[in-house]
Protein backbone atom coordinates (compact mmCIF):
# COMPACT_ATOMS: atom_id res chain seq x y z
CA UNK A 1 0.00 0.00 0.00
CA UNK A 2 1.62 3.46 -1.10
CA UNK A 3 1.39 6.82 1.58
CA UNK A 4 -1.88 7.93 -0.11
CA UNK A 5 -3.79 4.58 0.15
CA UNK A 6 -2.59 4.35 3.63
CA UNK A 7 -3.61 7.79 4.55
CA UNK A 8 -6.84 7.31 2.81
CA UNK A 9 -7.64 4.41 4.47
CA UNK A 10 -6.86 5.57 8.03
CA UNK A 11 -8.99 8.68 7.26
CA UNK A 12 -11.93 6.53 6.02
CA UNK A 13 -12.34 4.29 8.99
CA UNK A 14 -11.44 7.49 11.75
CA UNK A 15 -13.87 9.30 9.91
CA UNK A 16 -16.27 11.08 12.68
CA UNK A 17 -19.41 10.46 9.79
CA UNK A 18 -18.80 6.87 9.43
CA UNK A 19 -21.53 5.51 10.27
CA UNK A 20 -21.13 3.59 14.32
CA UNK A 21 -23.24 6.07 15.89
CA UNK A 22 -20.63 8.01 17.38
CA UNK A 23 -22.83 10.92 17.42
CA UNK A 24 -25.37 9.56 19.78
CA UNK A 25 -22.95 10.09 22.47
CA UNK A 26 -21.23 12.77 24.14
CA UNK A 27 -18.75 10.71 26.34
CA UNK A 28 -20.28 12.38 29.81
CA UNK A 29 -20.35 15.95 28.81
CA UNK A 30 -23.90 16.67 28.62
CA UNK A 31 -23.91 15.99 32.26
CA UNK A 32 -20.42 17.68 33.10
CA UNK A 33 -22.24 20.64 31.52
CA UNK A 34 -25.08 20.30 33.47
CA UNK A 35 -23.49 20.12 37.07
CA UNK A 36 -21.07 22.80 35.83
CA UNK A 37 -18.15 21.04 35.64
CA UNK A 38 -17.62 22.58 32.31
CA UNK A 39 -19.05 26.15 31.63
CA UNK A 40 -16.71 27.50 29.44
CA UNK A 41 -13.81 26.68 26.28
CA UNK A 42 -11.16 26.59 29.04
CA UNK A 43 -12.86 23.75 31.23
CA UNK A 44 -14.09 21.98 28.12
CA UNK A 45 -10.43 21.68 27.12
CA UNK A 46 -9.42 20.42 30.41
CA UNK A 47 -12.78 18.10 30.23
CA UNK A 48 -11.35 16.52 27.00
CA UNK A 49 -7.53 16.46 27.99
CA UNK A 50 -9.08 14.13 30.84
CA UNK A 51 -10.91 12.08 28.53
CA UNK A 52 -7.40 11.80 26.23
CA UNK A 53 -5.41 10.69 29.23
CA UNK A 54 -8.29 8.15 30.69
CA UNK A 55 -8.09 6.94 26.90
CA UNK A 56 -4.27 6.74 26.64
CA UNK A 57 -4.31 4.91 29.74
CA UNK A 58 -7.66 2.61 28.84
CA UNK A 59 -8.98 1.82 26.01
CA UNK A 60 -6.21 2.70 23.73
CA UNK A 61 -4.06 -0.02 25.51
CA UNK A 62 -6.59 -2.58 24.70
CA UNK A 63 -6.34 -1.20 21.20
CA UNK A 64 -2.83 -1.91 21.07
CA UNK A 65 -2.98 -5.25 22.17
CA UNK A 66 -5.70 -6.20 20.07
CA UNK A 67 -3.54 -5.21 17.24
CA UNK A 68 -0.98 -7.58 18.04
CA UNK A 69 -3.16 -10.39 18.83
CA UNK A 70 -5.03 -9.49 15.08
CA UNK A 71 -1.49 -9.69 13.45
CA UNK A 72 -0.95 -12.91 14.70
CA UNK A 73 -4.40 -13.97 14.14
CA UNK A 74 -4.98 -14.94 18.02
CA UNK A 75 -8.51 -15.01 18.26
CA UNK A 76 -8.33 -16.31 21.77
CA UNK A 77 -6.34 -13.53 23.01
CA UNK A 78 -8.48 -11.04 20.77
CA UNK A 79 -11.57 -12.87 23.08
CA UNK A 80 -9.49 -12.25 26.14
CA UNK A 81 -8.49 -8.35 25.69
CA UNK A 82 -11.79 -7.61 25.10
CA UNK A 83 -13.36 -9.08 27.78
CA UNK A 84 -10.64 -6.71 29.74
CA UNK A 85 -11.47 -3.88 27.51
CA UNK A 86 -15.27 -4.20 29.02
CA UNK A 87 -14.56 -5.36 32.19
CA UNK A 88 -13.17 -2.08 32.62
CA UNK A 89 -16.32 0.11 32.09
CA UNK A 90 -17.64 1.08 35.19
CA UNK A 91 -21.30 2.83 34.18
CA UNK A 92 -23.58 1.43 31.64
CA UNK A 93 -23.63 3.74 29.30
CA UNK A 94 -19.66 3.77 29.03
CA UNK A 95 -20.28 -0.15 28.04
CA UNK A 96 -23.18 0.30 25.78
CA UNK A 97 -21.40 2.94 23.41
CA UNK A 98 -18.18 0.92 23.31
CA UNK A 99 -20.07 -2.13 22.42
CA UNK A 100 -22.51 -0.59 19.84
CA UNK A 101 -20.11 1.34 18.31
CA UNK A 102 -17.86 -1.63 18.16
CA UNK A 103 -20.55 -4.04 16.88
CA UNK A 104 -21.25 -1.75 14.18
CA UNK A 105 -17.57 -1.06 12.83
CA UNK A 106 -16.85 -4.66 12.95
CA UNK A 107 -19.82 -5.36 11.02
CA UNK A 108 -18.70 -2.68 8.28
CA UNK A 109 -15.07 -3.29 8.62
CA UNK A 110 -16.26 -6.94 7.32
CA UNK A 111 -18.38 -6.40 4.51
CA UNK A 112 -15.99 -3.52 3.25
CA UNK A 113 -12.62 -5.82 3.70
CA UNK A 114 -13.58 -8.98 3.57
CA UNK A 115 -10.72 -9.96 5.90
CA UNK A 116 -11.49 -14.09 7.48
CA UNK A 117 -10.15 -12.54 10.52
CA UNK A 118 -13.36 -9.59 10.55
CA UNK A 119 -15.66 -12.35 9.24
CA UNK A 120 -14.80 -14.32 12.38
CA UNK A 121 -14.90 -11.43 14.61
CA UNK A 122 -18.19 -10.76 13.62
CA UNK A 123 -19.29 -14.10 14.09
CA UNK A 124 -17.79 -14.03 17.76
CA UNK A 125 -19.84 -10.76 18.56
CA UNK A 126 -23.67 -12.22 16.93
CA UNK A 127 -23.07 -15.60 18.88
CA UNK A 128 -22.70 -13.79 22.02
CA UNK A 129 -18.72 -15.16 22.52
CA UNK A 130 -17.22 -11.77 23.07
CA UNK A 131 -18.89 -8.23 23.73
CA UNK A 132 -17.00 -6.38 20.90
CA UNK A 133 -15.64 -3.56 21.66
CA UNK A 134 -15.03 -0.94 19.99
CA UNK A 135 -11.19 -0.25 20.47
CA UNK A 136 -10.77 -3.99 19.65
CA UNK A 137 -12.56 -3.71 16.98
CA UNK A 138 -10.27 -0.82 15.76
CA UNK A 139 -7.26 -2.81 16.21
CA UNK A 140 -8.15 -5.49 14.35
CA UNK A 141 -9.41 -3.71 11.56
CA UNK A 142 -6.01 -1.57 11.10
CA UNK A 143 -3.91 -5.04 11.59
CA UNK A 144 -5.82 -6.49 8.54
CA UNK A 145 -5.33 -4.13 6.16
CA UNK A 146 -1.39 -3.46 7.50
CA UNK A 147 -1.81 -0.36 8.65
CA UNK A 148 0.27 0.34 12.14
CA UNK A 149 -1.04 0.40 15.73
CA UNK A 150 0.26 4.31 16.19
CA UNK A 151 -2.08 4.88 13.29
CA UNK A 152 -5.03 3.55 15.38
CA UNK A 153 -4.22 4.75 18.12
CA UNK A 154 -4.00 8.29 16.50
CA UNK A 155 -7.34 7.75 14.97
CA UNK A 156 -8.78 6.70 18.29
CA UNK A 157 -7.16 9.59 20.00
CA UNK A 158 -8.49 11.72 17.72
CA UNK A 159 -12.28 10.54 17.46
CA UNK A 160 -12.57 10.64 21.83
CA UNK A 161 -11.73 14.58 21.40
CA UNK A 162 -13.95 15.06 18.31
CA UNK A 163 -16.78 13.15 20.02
CA UNK A 164 -16.40 15.64 23.20
CA UNK A 165 -15.72 18.76 20.89
CA UNK A 166 -19.19 17.90 18.21
CA UNK A 167 -21.72 17.78 21.50
CA UNK A 168 -19.69 20.61 22.37
CA UNK A 169 -21.26 22.82 19.77
CA UNK A 170 -25.14 21.20 20.69
CA UNK A 171 -24.66 21.82 24.23
CA UNK A 172 -22.78 25.49 25.20
CA UNK A 173 -21.97 28.47 23.48
CA UNK A 174 -19.16 27.46 21.67
CA UNK A 175 -18.48 28.13 17.97
CA UNK A 176 -16.35 25.87 14.99
CA UNK A 177 -13.27 27.89 15.14
CA UNK A 178 -13.04 27.62 18.75
CA UNK A 179 -13.57 23.53 19.04
CA UNK A 180 -11.18 23.11 16.25
CA UNK A 181 -8.44 25.63 17.65
CA UNK A 182 -8.88 22.98 21.07
CA UNK A 183 -8.73 19.93 19.18
CA UNK A 184 -5.54 20.84 17.18
CA UNK A 185 -4.49 21.93 20.51
CA UNK A 186 -5.50 18.96 22.10
CA UNK A 187 -4.37 16.47 19.52
CA UNK A 188 -0.16 18.18 19.56
CA UNK A 189 0.87 15.52 22.26
CA UNK A 190 -0.39 12.57 20.25
CA UNK A 191 2.97 10.87 19.41
CA UNK A 192 4.22 11.31 23.21
CA UNK A 193 0.58 9.80 24.27
CA UNK A 194 1.40 6.66 21.87
CA UNK A 195 4.44 6.01 23.56
CA UNK A 196 3.19 5.70 26.75
CA UNK A 197 0.51 3.21 26.35
CA UNK A 198 2.21 1.14 23.96
CA UNK A 199 4.65 0.09 26.11
CA UNK A 200 2.23 -0.68 29.09
CA UNK A 201 1.36 -3.94 29.95
CA UNK A 202 -2.66 -5.12 29.56
CA UNK A 203 -2.80 -5.43 32.98
CA UNK A 204 -2.05 -2.14 33.61
CA UNK A 205 -4.97 -1.05 30.86
CA UNK A 206 -7.09 1.55 33.36
CA UNK A 207 -8.90 4.26 32.77
CA UNK A 208 -9.71 5.97 36.47
CA UNK A 209 -11.11 9.13 36.46
CA UNK A 210 -13.89 9.21 39.40
CA UNK A 211 -15.63 12.43 38.73
CA UNK A 212 -16.50 11.08 34.93
CA UNK A 213 -17.55 8.03 36.18
CA UNK A 214 -20.04 9.78 38.63
CA UNK A 215 -21.02 12.06 35.92
CA UNK A 216 -21.74 8.97 33.84
CA UNK A 217 -24.39 7.70 36.61
CA UNK A 218 -26.29 10.61 36.89
CA UNK A 219 -26.58 11.02 33.29
CA UNK A 220 -28.81 7.49 33.32
CA UNK A 221 -31.19 8.78 35.71
CA UNK A 222 -31.44 12.38 33.89
CA UNK A 223 -35.22 13.97 32.84
CA UNK A 224 -34.01 15.32 29.82
CA UNK A 225 -31.30 14.06 27.92
CA UNK A 226 -29.99 15.24 23.96
CA UNK A 227 -26.81 12.23 23.90
CA UNK A 228 -26.90 8.68 25.19
CA UNK A 229 -24.32 8.88 27.51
Amino acid sequence: MNEAARLLRALQFGDSVFPVGGFAFSAGLETAIAERVVTDVESLSAYTRTALEQATRGDSVGLIWAHRAALAEDLTQLGQIDAQVYARKLSGETRTMSVRMGKKFTELSAEILEAPLLQSWREQIANGATPGCYPVALGINFAVQGLSARDAFAVHHYGVAAMILSAALRLMRIDHVETQQRLFALCTGTDADYEAAAVMPLSDMAGFAPVTEILAAAHVKARVRLFMS
